[in-house]
């Protein structure tokens, strides 16, 4: 027998747990070992009902990953995957009940749904998140949970892959029970109660694969399944896995069970052998491998963080106020002026207040939260806290005033974080006593819903320091991801090239919606401009001014900006900036600004053409590629995939494509290289090759090789 499950007699009830940490991944060995004791325990005599509950954390949070990989890669046969297990267990002639706890997600959920009975504790959740991988729920999820849910919610589950609470998998026949206390403990005695009941009903246990009455009909389907493919064109653009998602789910609405799970197979392989799954396995494993920083074990001893201070009280100082209470921080909010700490406090409340009404949020999570936002114009009550966030405008000067304060009012163990996004971290740090307490915390705006914290490292950031914001970042909820000290650090270094592209091609003749139209339907989330004017052109401005002096004078600078920064223009909280804003900051093309880039260019001189999608793509997305050369063999990033990290969840880069690194990967670094060659001899200094992106491009190598080889070195030095 398997030594991840084992078989416990609870008096008539058998008790199979799943002891594969930390999350019960199904890897080999699991499901083999369910089977095996599903039989063991139905040939025994003295067991009338069976329970299926997880060790540790979790019930089973789904498949191993490590396996869809070695499928893809032609190293294993796919064969019928969990389906043998599966089946065993549904027809098994005892009671099955799954007892959930922590997640029951992807082939978890699948495992729990083939089973004949699902309890669960009130915490727990259930889910299937395939999508999230570019494939598709492969071992049933499709076709048994529209015979437990309905075809509306089924599909609405399985194509946008967001996980539900037990509450809601009650309310929709998912699980049959929710046990009266919050634990565990409670949950075991509640599943086996609950079997025990079940063994003394007559007849046959009920088989989910075997039931109908929930699968709706054509007409009524009809219109589930229309409006589930317009959300999911909105909501996950350009995504083909689900798509694919809901085609099984209107093969199981529609043919019979081992049919419409024929059909699936097909659709799983399909999307499996994709390069979108391949690219959003790579993203599943970079957020985890981001967490591993070489010098800095995992056993890092990190520091309390129970309350907090927020100095600015912006877009972006009050979305990180919120970032920390929703986490359970109380936070002190302070800024100079007193109008500007009323604007926070509404923008605060408004906040929430979208969050319930879209059901986020509940009123009194949404009104306990704002209770634990404390206003200040002075310092009082910093002398508590335990982390510090400055979040003032854009200014050294300014900054290091703030930090001068900070150094004379907090505790001496108190973590000082700045939020900048490009000044030097150890000019700030300089102005106070112990440097070693001084981090960048750089959030991405709004902060409060943002995945990405680039933490930023000085060059004497104690490493205490370091692991207790990698720490806070998964706290968070967010993906904390290490860079070092310089310009930009890494995301806003790279995204400087990619945005200055954007605006010298508007110069040369494309049109303004033409470049972010071109960029979107590559996958971005907004075009350059559009986020131009989003994050404000006064903003993007003053960025620029700052990287002057790393640039040479002769290098050809954009024009635009500067002449929208003079009129005034500076995005949407101005209603105006390279587009026009209405209501609800709708953004229309404006004639005016279209004419202007025009004249400006012919100002200059610069000749006008037409220019193609591909050649956006190419020149904003390659020039991000060519920054991130740079990034990685300056040291700002320790990996290709923490640069990947970044720009997908941070700038809206497609998850689909894997980050620009994978993607550069993708097209083949000697194309890259080649094309930026071409470019270099066309516009000059911008251009120039990284030297790592020569170098692998001559030997034929790859980003990701370039990281496993790093890693392989960092191992043998700590060896």
């Amino acid at each position: 027998m398997s030594e991840l499950v084992f078989l416990d007699h609870q008096d008539d009830i058998g008790v199979i747990w799943v002891d594969n940490p930390p999350v019960n991944a199904l890897s080999p060995g699991v499901p083999e070992g369910i089977a095996r004791l599903v039989d063991e325990a139905a040939d025994d005599e003295g067991i009338g009902a069976i329970v299926l509950i997880g060790k540790g954390r979790t019930f089973i949070a789904g498949a191993d990953i490590r396996e869809f990989a070695k499928v893809r890669a032609g190293k294993k046969e796919r064969g019928e995957g969990l389906h043998p297990m599966l089946f065993q267990i549904e027809d098994c002639a005892k009671p099955v009940v799954a007892a959930i706890h922590g997640t029951a997600l992807g082939g978890g959920l699948e495992t729990a749904m083939a089973c004949h009975y699902r309890v669960a504790i009130a915490s727990a959740q259930v889910g299937q998140p395939e999508i999230k991988l570019g494939i598709l729920p492969g071992a049933g999820g499709t076709l048994r949970l529209p015979r437990l849910a309905g075809v509306a919610k089924a599909v609405e589950m399985c194509a946008l892959g967001e996980p539900i609470s037990a509450r809601d998998a009650l309310d929709h026949g998912i699980v049959d029970g929710i046990a009266d206390e919050d634990t565990p403990e409670a949950l075991l005695a509640f599943a086996i109660a609950f079997a025990r009941e079940a063994s003394r009903r007559d007849g046959p246990p009920p088989k989910v694969r075997e039931r109908d009455e929930k699968l709706g009909d054509a007409k009524s389907n009809a219109v589930i399944f229309a409006a589930i493919r317009e959300k999911v064109r909105k909501k996950r653009r350009g995504e083909m896995a689900p798509l694919k998602t809901i085609e099984s789910v209107e093969a199981a609405a529609t043919m019979s069970f081992e049919d419409a799970r024929r059909k699936t197979a097909e659709l799983f392989m399909e999307c499996l052998r994709s390069p979108q799954s391949e690219a959003l396995v790579h993203v599943f494993f970079s957020e985890r491998s981001a967490r591993k920083i070489p010098d800095i074990p995992r056993d890092t001893p990190t520091r309390e963080i129970g309350r907090a201070g927020v100095v600015g009280a912006g877009t972006m100082g009050a979305g990180i106020a919120m970032a920390l209470v929703n986490a359970g921080i109380p936070v002190v909010l302070k800024d100079s002026g007193g109008e500007a700490l009323r604007k926070a406090g509404a923008r605060i409340r408004a906040s929430y207040e979208r969050s319930v009404a879209r059901g986020r949020y509940s009123a009194e999570f949404a009104e306990q939260r704002v209770s634990m936002i404390q206003m200040t114009q002075s310092y009082e009550g910093f002398e508590g806290a335990d982390l510090v966030v400055e979040a003032v405008f854009e200014d050294l000067d300014l900054k290091k005033n703030v930090f001068r304060e900070l150094d004379k009012v907090t505790k001496a163990d108190a973590i000082l974080a700045t939020n900048t996004s490009t000044l030097d971290i150890d000019a700030i740090a300089a102005v106070t006593a112990e440097r070693s307490r001084v981090i960048g915390a750089h959030f991405f705006s709004p902060a409060q819903v943002m995945r990405l914290l680039e933490v930023v490292r000085g060059s004497e950031t104690a490493k205490d320091v370091i692991a207790t914001l990698m720490a806070l970042a998964r706290r968070l909820g967010k993906v904390g991801v290490l860079v070092r000290n310089g310009h930009g650090f890494a995301g806003n270094r790279m995204f400087l090239p990619y945005m200055r592209e954007a605006h010298f091609l508007a110069e040369e003749g494309a049109g303004i919606a033409e470049i972010d139209q071109a960029l979107e339907d590559f996958g971005m989330a907004m075009g350059p401009l559009a986020v131009n004017d989003l994050a404000g052109i006064d903003t993007g401005w003053r960025i620029h001014q700052q990287a002057r002096h790393l640039e040479p004078e002769a290098a050809r600078q954009p024009l635009v900006e500067e002449c929208l920064y003079e009129m005034g223009r500076y995005g949407q909280k101005t209603g105006a900036g390279w587009y026009r804003y209405g209501r609800n900051r709708r953004r229309e093309e404006d004639p005016e600004i279209q004419a202007r880039v025009r004249e400006l260019a012919r100002e200059a001189g610069v000749p006008q053409r037409s220019i193609t999608a591909d050649e956006i793509v190419e020149r904003t997305i390659y020039a991000l590629i060519n920054e991130g050369a740079r990034v990685l063999e300056e040291g700002i990033a320790l990996r290709a995939a923490d640069i990947d990290m970044i720009f997908v969840t941070g700038y809206g880069f497609p998850g689909y494509r894997g980050g620009p690194l994978w993607y550069a990967d993708t097209v083949g670094l000697d194309v890259v290289h080649r094309r930026v060659v071409e470019l270099k001899e066309r516009h000059g200094h911008w251009w120039r090759p990284a030297a790592l992106l020569e170098r692998l491009a001559r030997e034929g190598g790859t980003f990701a090789a370039w990281d496993e080889e790093r890693g392989r070195e960092r191992d043998r030095a700590a060896s």
